[in-house]
């Protein structure tokens, strides 16, 4: 069986389900995990070849820092190539530069899978930080090197040619999502969920503005955002001063987030192009809130129109337009049969277009091209 070495700076923070899902789903490759850093209380990922940076603390961070100016580390080098991938694959193009020395060195052909930030993030916003200046020293020679790049979404595949990248080496590829037994509860409570990192590009400011007026229009709903970031306190306190039918919660594991979408009635996913950037690939909380029969109502922009067809699975509002938002999420508050045929419909959809076996063995033969072989 030919062998994937998938690398990631982080191994694996928890909001990144969909990279530990796409590994599972290999069929005919054997997946190994390579990264810089084990996050601490991360995902549980099986297949692990190497870690840079085992200890933590000062004395892990100042060693990464090292690595990343030097781009030389012997012994995880060793290590990588006693695995003899046959193919690699790199998830964000910021990655793939602090991984650039040791994947030239090692001789494995490479792919980069785009995600959202690490495209649409402006020069000024890389300069804010060592792995962001690393990749703007390197991204000449990682568009020259990789042999392709992977975007989740036309709408990312866009921005990247906007951004620079070798539009010749752009392939839109979506990862999808695990399809499970339908098994969903009969009735669904008034309740509107937000699940992402509280930071600018999820919009959830814009939700939190909306949902004045969802209380007052709809007395009996209620809003629930789950996820953990730098803007929480900031949204946390704007939510106690201005509303009164909401709570907040801590990043949850996927089973509980899967959990509340079969409790609720929408999913609002009200992304925005940040004011750095920092932009949307195709959010995989949509295609999760699909699956589980879940109407949604995104925005326009971010790649959930890639997924949401409006009107049939959900709505699509105009990114930043809290008075929009507010409008589509009392209309489907009030119409439960509507909200339950978009779900329905959604979750048709996901089966039909964005089973993450059916996407895995597509990327499969991308290895195969990558890599040389016949498949």
């Amino acid at each position: 069986m030919p062998r994937v070495l998938l690398l990631r700076a982080e191994l694996l923070p928890r909001s990144e389900t969909f990279v530990a899902a796409q590994a599972a789903a290999l069929r005919r490759y054997e997946a190994g995990f390579a990264g810089l850093k084990r996050m601490r209380n991360g995902l549980d990922i099986p297949g692990v070849v190497s870690v840079f940076d085992e200890r933590g603390g000062w004395i892990g961070k100042a060693a990464r820092l090292a690595y990343l100016r030097a781009g030389f580390a012997a012994e995880f080098e060793r290590a990588l190539r006693d695995w003899r991938a046959d193919v690699a694959h790199v998830h964000f193009s910021t990655d793939a530069c602090a991984f650039l020395p040791v994947l030239r060195r090692l001789g494995v052909p490479f792919v980069v899978t785009l995600h959202g930030y690490d495209v649409g993030l402006s020069d000024a916003a890389h300069q804010r930080s060592a792995a962001g200046r690393m990749f703007i020293r390197r991204r000449a020679d990682l568009w020259r090197e990789a042999a392709g790049f992977v975007c989740v979404s036309e709408h990312l595949r866009r921005v990247a040619v906007e951004r620079g990248f070798p539009e010749e080496k752009l392939r839109v590829h979506v990862t999808g999502v695990t399809v499970r037994e339908v098994c969903l509860r009969g009735g669904r409570e008034p309740l509107v969920l937000f699940v992402g990192r509280l930071v600018e590009k999820k919009g959830c400011r814009v939700l939190l503005e909306a949902w004045k007026a969802v209380e007052q229009e709809v007395p009996a709903a209620r809003l629930v955002v789950i996820g953990d970031g730098p803007l929480r306190g900031d949204l946390e306190g704007w939510a106690r001063m201005h509303l009164q039918r909401f709570g907040f919660a801590m990043s949850q594991t996927q089973t509980e987030v899967l959990d509340w979408m079969e409790r609720a009635a929408v999913l609002a996913a009200p992304s925005v192009r940040a004011m750095d950037g920092d932009t949307e690939g195709l959010p995989t909380v949509v295609l999760e809130a699909m699956e589980r029969g879940l109407a949604v109502v995104a925005c326009d922009g971010t790649g959930a129109e890639e997924a949401v067809v409006a009107g049939e699975t959900g709505f699509l509002t105009v990114q930043g337009d809290a008075e929009g938002l507010a409008g589509k999420l009392i209309c489907l508050l009030r119409d439960e049969e509507l909200a339950r045929g978009m779900g329905a419909r959604g979750r048709r959809t996901v089966e039909e277009r964005f089973d993450i076996v059916r996407q895995t063995e597509r990327l499969e033969r991308i290895y195969d091209e990558v890599g040389g072989r016949d498949g």
